[in-house]
């Protein structure tokens, strides 16, 4: 089945649960949803979604430093410069405890223009053999109340030090981290993350002068209303960007050990495709390791690498993005967009997107499936304004490219509730995406990501 991972259902029926909505009962799966049950439904006004970014010289120099640097250039970043100490890790996944020198830096406290029901952390680094990193968070309730710091990931590009992995079951028993994602247990109850920081801790072997260099954290913070349905938007744009076709379907089989192989590589698969548009793209002796028999080893190699031990599954969010930015001069965050006409404002400065949606077979004509969880690439829209889609659930690379309704298409990705084909209410992203972007974007894509929130 396309999608992300089981995992991501689990996250999915999670976080209905605690709105309150999976309980609302079965209905008949082809259903509509009631009038009342949109609730704040509408396109998402600037005020349901904020970003903040650390990336500037400026930014590495602002909050606490503990043994960290900030070093300038045309990419300024972070890096360790002095060890704070010494600490022990066990990795849970191989059992191996190693001995780690590291350091801090936490970001000033930042207070969205968003009170939010979720937020989702990004980062962008290079952490070379011999290192790795960690970020946390820790929120402020609109109490003024604290959440502990829970760990929003731990990533290393390779995987022979740790395993990247996701931390499971943390809570305060008002929010919890589902993989990727900090979300409010209840936000019927009006409870809302007023402010957050971010930690990042940098990891390197004792007695090395090895560093990470991180050049961009951040996160997304967001309160998209409830809704089933979101108000059709008019096409303003008729353009193609020419991105390359690969169909995770390829791969059925290979390498199971990450996520059952390609049957659910959707999310590394889309990410390969949106780096070689950008030109980036792994060397033959990074893909030595790949069966020569296999065709398109990148994306076997895009799957191994974002691979989350933890999640089992390939598609953690910002661990794809991550990945992306580890290539040469290349940004990725994790973000909403609020409309289709976002979507259009980037395709226009020549960006493409990787939108995450669920739907039954009958909610999106052509697809000739259903998922609980599925990414595909954006690469364009007809002159009707229909959306032009990789979409690498496809059954050959020939057969990636896809034009799905605009009306349908919309929905899917936008809606935050849907009825899953067993007719129990369960979520949807609410119009979640990556987006990769070169370090230094033309003036048009820089306006195009400015007019979305990201930079």
């Amino acid at each position: 089945m396309p999608g992300s991972a089981s995992r991501r259902t689990v996250l999915a029926a999670a976080l209905a649960a605690a709105a309150g909505t999976a309980a609302a009962g079965a209905v008949p799966a082809s259903a509509s949803a009631p009038g009342g049950a949109e609730g704040g439904a509408g396109q998402a006004s600037p005020e349901t979604v904020a970003n903040r970014f650390w990336s500037t010289f400026t930014d590495w120099r602002s909050g606490t430093a503990e043994g960290t640097r900030a070093v300038a250039g045309l990419r300024p970043g972070l890096v360790l410069a002095a060890p704070l100490g010494r600490t022990d890790y066990t990795d849970p996944h191989t059992g191996l405890t190693s001995a780690w020198e590291y350091a801090r830096w936490t970001s000033p406290a930042h207070t969205p223009a968003v009170p939010a029901t979720e937020v989702i952390a990004s980062w962008n680094a290079r952490t070379p053999a011999g290192t790795w990193l960690q970020v946390e968070l820790s929120g402020t309730y609109a109490d003024g109340t604290a959440t502990p710091w829970f760990v929003m990931g731990r990533w290393a590009s390779g995987d022979t030090d740790i395993r990247r992995t996701s931390v499971d079951d943390q809570t305060d028993g008002r929010s919890s981290v589902w993989t990727d994602t900090l979300a409010v247990d209840d936000p019927a109850s009006g409870l809302r993350l007023a402010a957050y920081r971010l930690r990042l801790t940098l990891y390197r072997r004792p007695g090395t002068t090895l560093t990470p260099t991180v050049w961009r954290l951040g996160a997304m913070a967001s309160d998209v209303p409830d809704r089933f349905t979101v108000p059709a938007s008019a096409p303003g744009l008729a353009r193609e960007l020419a991105v390359p076709r690969y169909s995770q379907n390829t791969h059925v089989g290979q390498y199971p050990e990450y996520d059952n192989g390609g049957e659910a590589w959707c999310s590394p698969t889309s990410s390969q495709m949106i780096l070689e548009y950008w030109g980036r793209r792994p060397s033959a002796a990074e893909l030595a390791w790949v069966n020569p028999d296999y065709a398109d080893p990148q994306v076997c190699h895009a799957a191994r690498y974002t691979y989350d031990h933890q999640y089992e599954g390939c598609g953690n969010w910002p661990f794809n993005t991550a990945y992306a930015a580890s290539y040469p001069s290349m940004n990725a965050v994790v973000t909403r967009l609020r409309s289709l006409t976002d979507l259009e404002t980037l395709i226009r400065a020549g960006i493409p997107a990787i939108t995450s949606q669920s739907f039954r077979p009958e909610e999106l004509t052509g697809a000739g499936y259903g998922t609980s969880g599925h990414l595909m690439t954006v690469i364009g829209f007809t002159a009707e304004g229909d959306v032009i889609a990789n979409d690498p659930a496809s059954p050959a690379n020939e057969a990636v490219r896809r034009v799905y309704r605009r009306r349908e298409w919309e929905n899917i990705w936008l809606r935050t509730k849907r009825y899953n084909a067993s007719g129990k209410v369960v979520s949807g992203t609410g119009g979640v995406c990556y987006l990769y972007f070169p370090d230094r974007p033309t003036s048009a894509q820089r306006k195009a990501l400015r007019a979305v929130g990201v930079v």
